[in-house]
């Protein structure tokens, strides 16, 4: 009985290295016939282009959707500077200025994690683009020239402040930013002098 046992135990031992052995030598595609989950993971560029550029366009069609409806009633009845432009002026520069912001912190998103400065270039960058937007809300959507002057104040200080934070970064982004720089501290101007010529 001990050796009949023995060899049933051997050829239950062949039998499961015949097995595995078998199965080494089935196809790849059975052998991961299990269903894949499809990828939906963004590159680094796209990833890193969607960063750079919603936030742009968010800032420019909510900022516009509360600026027009306010230029042929309130904005048309205030006194303006002779240095005022006309009103068909601002929707091209800005729109060229946002391009510009957009590439501009594109080529910093681009730096490595562990770049030094990148976190807090950015986060600067993007609050002075919270303030760009609320400068709309307030001097426009509130009717308020007193509260532009409150908010283009710091906006003005942080672009400053972002070109520098991207200047060590990348001198390129940082250059990309003085027209922006020139136009907030040019609309700045205009600002004060709205309040002044309608308080």
């Amino acid at each position: 009985m001990g050796d009949e046992n023995g060899h049933l135990e051997q050829g239950r031992q062949v039998t499961q290295v015949r097995g595995l052995a078998g199965a080494a030598r089935l196809p790849h595609f059975v052998r991961m016939s299990a269903p894949s989950a499809p990828r939906t993971h963004i590159s680094g560029p796209w990833r890193n282009a969607l960063i750079a550029i919603v936030p742009v366009v968010v800032a420019s069609i909510v900022g516009s959707a509360v600026t027009v409806p306010q230029i042929p009633g309130w904005y048309a009845g205030l006194a303006k500077p002779v240095f005022n432009p006309p009103n068909w002026v601002f929707g091209p520069v800005w729109t060229l200025l946002f391009a510009m912001m957009a590439y501009a912190v594109y080529r910093i998103l681009r730096l490595p994690a562990v770049t030094p400065g990148k976190a807090r270039a950015l986060c600067v960058y993007h609050v002075q683009l919270a303030l760009n937007l609320l400068w709309s809300c307030v001097f426009f959507g509130l009717n308020s020239p007193v509260g532009g002057i409150l908010v283009i104040l710091p906006l003005l200080a942080l672009v400053l402040t972002t070109i520098a934070q991207f200047r060590p970064l990348d001198r390129l982004s940082a250059g990309l930013l003085w027209p922006y720089a020139a136009w907030v501290s040019f609309a700045a101007l205009l600002n004060v002098s709205i309040w002044w010529l309608n308080k």
